[in-house]
């Protein structure tokens, strides 16, 4: 597998997860109610495995080698937006956990925060995601040699070697899936 491969396959357990949030989004402004419990798995996927893991190698990895290169503006601008919402993505993950500890203390009007921030996230993930498999990751590889893409993969499996958490966030979007 290649740097791609391994991005895109991240894509697909977030895409999943994703899912899952849109499902209890439509719920949670069905019944006016939060399932914190699921909310604070979801918070947890997105700040470990969607960021930390996934956007973390691609900012730390792909993003700093691009930086180095001279890309074409459409690429620069392209990797510039990808950054900025992951920084988005954070932002609402944050408001996500506050939201939820103030619903848990019994403000029931955090609600609206709740769903809010959920359906940013909701929003943003499905075109960022299609946005890196489709018009960025394939066409930028072209700035690399085969040397250094290879250098990149062995940077993206040590970072997952260091992180060891793809496991634990498959089980947690199973778990979900299943209904537990």
């Amino acid at each position: 597998m290649n740097t791609i491969g391994i991005l895109a396959t991240e894509h697909r357990l977030i895409e999943r997860m994703v899912k899952l949030l849109a499902s209890e989004l439509e719920k949670e402004k069905a019944e006016h109610a939060a399932n914190t419990a699921f909310l604070r798995d979801a918070a947890d996927f997105f700040r470990n495995y969607a960021d930390k893991l996934h956007h973390g190698k691609e900012e730390d990895i792909l993003f700093f080698e691009l930086e180095k290169k001279p890309m074409s503006n459409e690429h620069r601008q392209m990797m510039a937006q990808l950054v900025a919402e992951h920084k988005i993505a954070r932002e609402n993950v944050a408001g996500l956990l506050e939201a939820a500890g103030r619903y848990e203390k019994g403000e029931t009007d955090a609600i609206g925060e709740l769903i809010s921030r959920a359906s940013r996230l909701v929003a943003l993930y499905p075109p960022h995601i299609e946005m890196e498999d489709m018009r960025f990751f394939a066409p930028v590889m072209k700035y690399f040699t085969a040397d250094e893409q290879a250098r990149m993969l062995a940077a993206c499996n040590e970072f997952d070697g260091k992180m060891a958490i793809e496991e634990k966030y498959r089980a947690v979007v199973e778990r979900h899936e299943k209904g537990a």
